[in-house]
């Protein structure tokens, strides 16, 4: 594409959506490796920063791959659309004034750091809305590291049941 007289800034574009949409979680290095390319094209340019595109081209290439987050931002996006006329539930909104705290803002809100685990399981769905998972990780890199996590945090939320 370079050789045939694309602009790199097109490609670098490109590579950028590549690298969140199609290898998304499955190696989160990918975004920065995109980014880095683009960085070098802007500091240094053409045609110096050819070898950067290079290397980026060939880290996405041989990346996993996995477009979990794509879906799932994609669905999350749709229902907010939908269903933001239910509002934040007043548990997790910020209360700096003291109508807003005598509106009940920010009441019962436990701060995770302050929890055991440094987790504390705290409803984000409005009351009129049922909790959805919109992220399931992929079973390839580092996807399979974030399936761990999400499923020692189900552990921790049963176990405050």
């Amino acid at each position: 594409m370079l050789e045939a007289g694309e602009d790199p800034r097109y490609i670098v574009r490109r590579m950028i959506r590549f690298a969140s949409e199609d290898i998304g979680l499955a190696d989160p290095e990918a975004l920065t490796q995109a980014l880095a390319a683009k960085d070098a094209l802007l500091f240094i340019g053409m045609p110096e920063a050819s070898t950067a595109l290079a290397q980026a081209v060939v880290y996405l290439a041989t990346a996993p791959k996995s477009n979990s987050l794509y879906i799932a931002y994609k669905e999350a996006a749709k229902d907010a659309i939908k269903t933001s006329h239910h509002g934040v539930p007043l548990h997790i909104r910020n209360a700096p004034t003291r109508l807003m705290k005598d509106l009940d803002y920010g009441k019962d809100y436990v701060y995770d750091h302050d929890a055991e685990h440094k987790y504390h399981y705290q409803r984000y769905f409005p009351d009129k809305l049922p909790e959805k998972d919109y992220y399931q990780p992929g079973e390839y890199g580092f996807e399979k590291e974030i399936a761990k996590r999400l499923a020692w945090w189900e552990k921790l939320r049963k176990k405050e049941d």
